[in-house]
This record gives structure tokens, sequence and C-alpha cells, in this order.
């Protein structure tokens, strides 16, 4: 109580509430068939924009399938982060017990953000279905590259707050879903062209004692880099922490720096090698 009547007294007076502490969020990414050098850019600060999220950012594995992780191996690898955002393409990974570890630290309450290539990620491990409850859905494969047509599902649930009732991604690569997990919550699907399924697009689940918030839309850095994906992927991560209010907002004191265009850093090209070294 007394904290509340502090609270209007401050804004009585107009004096500022100490700020929040930023979310700390740490990215993992990095392997095979996308542009991560810029998709780590683009979401770091398209969701800082939105929410009050600070970044570590952990890019590695070049565009190998098979690459792994070594910080995945640390005991309580994820520990000092709030959340973490997977973002990687790693499907040749064996190494049943590797996987088991990064599951692990989710399972015992660490909340995470999947984004696109992680549901393919461990697929051909001895643990790829742990790596998969995480996620909440199973894929395998997907169809040829296309716009996907959206259709929102869930009009209530504060992670879809804005989401358009219809969105046409100006690229994509459509997942197709084989498996929704019993704590998955399915928010929004695309029907195939060549399946004709139905397969989530966006989704919540929960592993464990973590929130977990999923999409697989994101291939192309235009379809990452509107509002629609951005605003969707801030929400889901306050989601996954707790700081995102009913109406779909952020909490007092986790708004991000404000939304504007972000524009992407050219990549240094790779220098020729000399004659002599090849």
């Amino acid at each position: 109580m007394r904290c509340s009547v502090l609270a209007v007294c401050f804004l009585l007076y107009g004096v500022s509430l100490p700020a929040a502490e930023p979310i700390r969020a740490l990215m993992i990414t990095g392997g095979c068939c996308h542009d991560y050098e810029h998709q780590k850019q683009i979401i770091s600060e398209g969701v800082s924009q939105r929410a009050n999220v600070t970044w570590t950012i952990l890019h590695a594995g070049g565009d190998k399938r098979d690459f792994e992780v070594p910080e995945y191996r640390n005991k309580d690898w994820a520990k000092g982060y709030d959340v973490i955002v997977h973002n990687e393409c790693f499907g040749a990974v064996t190494d049943p017990e590797f996987v088991k570890a990064i599951t692990a630290e989710h399972f015992k309450g660490v909340p995470a953000v999947i984004i696109h290539c992680s549901l393919h990620s461990y697929r051909t491990s001895g643990a790829a279905d742990a790596w998969r409850e995480l996620i909440g859905v199973t894929s395998k494969s997907h169809e040829k590259a296309r716009p996907e047509h959206v259709v929102r599902l869930d009009l209530e649930h504060p992670v879809m707050a804005g989401f358009p009732k219809v969105w046409d991604t100006p690229n994509g690569e459509l997942y197709k879903i084989e498996k929704v997990w019993p704590n998955c919550t399915p928010l929004a699907i695309a029907v195939g062209v060549e399946s004709e399924n139905q397969n989530p697009v966006i989704w919540v689940n929960k592993f464990g004692e973590a929130k977990v918030f999923g999409t697989s839309l994101g291939h192309h850095n235009e379809t990452m880099n509107t509002p629609e994906w951005l605003d969707l992927v801030a929400r889901g991560t306050l989601w996954t922490v707790g700081k995102l209010g009913e109406d779909g907002k952020p909490l007092p004191g986790y708004e991000g720096t404000g939304a504007k265009p972000i524009i992407l850093q050219p990549l240094k090209p790779i220098p020729e090698p000399a004659s002599n070294t090849k």
C-alpha cells in the first residue's frame, strides 16, 4: 500500500519513478542458410526500440550446420540472463547430451524466444524431441520461398495485440508443422501452398517452468525488418518475462526507445587471399 501511495505522489508532483532494470537478453545466432549478420542487428535494434531490453549477442559457427556452440556446455550457461533468444540454424548437430544441456536450463525456468530456423536445429540428435518440446512444435521441412498468408487465430492474447487479422509477409519460407505439443497454444497459422495444411506460424508454449514464445516467420530480412514482425517479437519477448500488460503494451518502465527505421549496415567484403597463401 505504501508503495502505491508513493507512486501516486511521484506522479502528482512530476517526479519520475526510478527506471526499471532492463531485461537482459542473450541472443544465440549463427549457422547455415540465413543472413545472421544483419538479422542480429534487426532483432536487437528493433526489439530494443519497443521494449527495455539490453543484449548480449553470441554469433558463432559461421555457416556450418554441425557447429556446437561451446557456451552451451558450460554449467548454468544461461545464468545472468532473463531470456534467451534462439535464432540459430545448426540442423546437423548429433550429440544428444549437448542438446539436453540446452533444454535443461530452459526447463528450470529460463524463458525462451524461438525464431525460424531454430525449429530445424538439432533435429538429427537423439534428443531432438526434447528440443521440439521446448519449442512447442515439430517441423522437419519447409515449402519453397514465397510470401506467407498469415491468419490470426487468438484475438485476445496480449502477444497478438495490434497484430493484423491477416498479414501477407513480404517474403517467406513456410515451415511444415507435423506436431503441436500439448502445452503449446497456436496464435496464427498459414496454409501451405504445397501441402494445403494449416501450419502454426506464431505460438506460445510452456516448457517446465519456462514461458516460450515462438515464430517460424523470419527467413528473409525484409520480413523481419517490418513493424508487424518486430512489434510481434517484442511483445513475445516481454510476455516470456512477465513484462507485457494484458493490453499488449509494455508494463511501466519496460517501454523501448521508440520505433524507427533500421538501416542495415553493409557487410565488409572478405579480402582476396594473396596468391602465395592459396
